[in-house]
């Protein structure tokens, strides 16, 4: 007898198909939370060197299964099948509520490869509204005991000519208090961070705000996502349309995910995920000038509904 099924994806049962997402697996569902958003930039508008906004955000961010597997026809191997995920991230000033950012995108668990010969790896691939698409792959992939490791990520603007990775200093650091004056003097967003954060260090090093969400947590086990357009072969990883690329041209995107169980004195443990994003923006240089890496960061911590 012929089983008809209606004209969609077939998704297997949760225990089946949520496996093969690997280091995505916990990922499906609605995570919201608050997070700190950084980005300078040259102020055109009123010819200034430098100009630095910090806001505080709230953040809705949700992913959504995509049932079956993802057949990737193979030519020099056998085929694979990929296993993913849609999301939508939506974030919103603290304060105002206005909207700050939009995207939509997929995360896709690759299997190992043989050719090209490849370890398993995570793809994150988005649409953002600004006019810019990105594919990101991953540079690390690991699950630990504990707690996150979470360091550093420098928010000066930086004029090396190739851009080190999210958490090597920069070796060309702009001191020049004409750009770097607003990230001296500029106070801490109001609502959404924690408490009795130091303005200055963490305009500096946005990580400190997730440090401070998780202190006195306790942390059972983390996995560690890590991803770059860096790592794509053969590509930048971001197309943007002509107008970003000539006024801020968006260059490159490193981002952490750590997806965490935290285990409260009372009650059943419960999933959090935090996460650090740079992407570099580049902006038309003075003439005689080198080219200034300005780092736009984000950093959130969301719990899963």
């Amino acid at each position: 007898m012929r089983v008809i099924r209606p004209a969609s994806r077939a998704s297997a049962p949760f225990a089946i198909d949520h496996l093969k997402l690997g280091s995505l697996r916990e990922l499906p569902g609605t995570w919201i939370g608050t997070g700190f958003k950084l980005i300078a930039r040259p102020d055109f508008q009123n010819q200034n060197l430098s100009f630095l906004r910090s806001m505080g955000t709230l953040e809705d961010l949700e992913f959504q299964l995509i049932g079956g597997g993802i057949p990737n026809r193979g030519s020099e191997q056998l085929d694979i099948n990929l296993h993913g995920l849609h999301y939508l991230q939506k974030i919103a000033d603290c304060v105002t509520h206005g909207a700050l950012h939009i995207e939509t995108g997929m995360w896709i668990n690759i299997p190992e490869t043989t050719d090209p010969k490849a370890p398993p790896t995570v793809v994150r691939q988005s649409t953002i509204a600004h006019g810019d698409s990105l594919l990101a792959q991953t540079t690390f992939i690991t699950d630990v005991a504990g707690g996150p490791v979470i360091n550093p990520v420098d928010s000066f603007p930086f004029t090396d000519p190739t851009i080190p990775d999210l958490n090597t200093p920069a070796n060309n650091i702009i001191t020049n208090p004409l750009y770097v004056g607003p990230y001296l003097n500029t106070a801490l967003p109001e609502g959404c961070l924690p408490p009795r954060l130091d303005p200055q260090a963490t305009i500096r090093n946005p990580t400190l705000a997730l440090l401070a969400a998780i202190k006195g947590q306790n942390i059972t086990d983390t996995a560690v996502i890590q991803v770059s357009t860096a790592a794509v072969q053969g590509s930048t990883g971001i197309l943007n349309i002509p107008f970003v690329v000539r006024n801020a041209n968006a260059l490159r995107m490193d981002a952490i995910l750590w997806i965490e169980t935290v285990q409260p004195s009372d009650g059943d443990p419960f999933l959090q995920l935090q996460y650090v994003q740079r992407v570099i923006l580049d902006f038309p240089p003075k003439p005689n000038a080198p080219i200034i890496h300005w780092p736009h960061i984000s950093v959130a911590t969301l719990v899963k509904q």
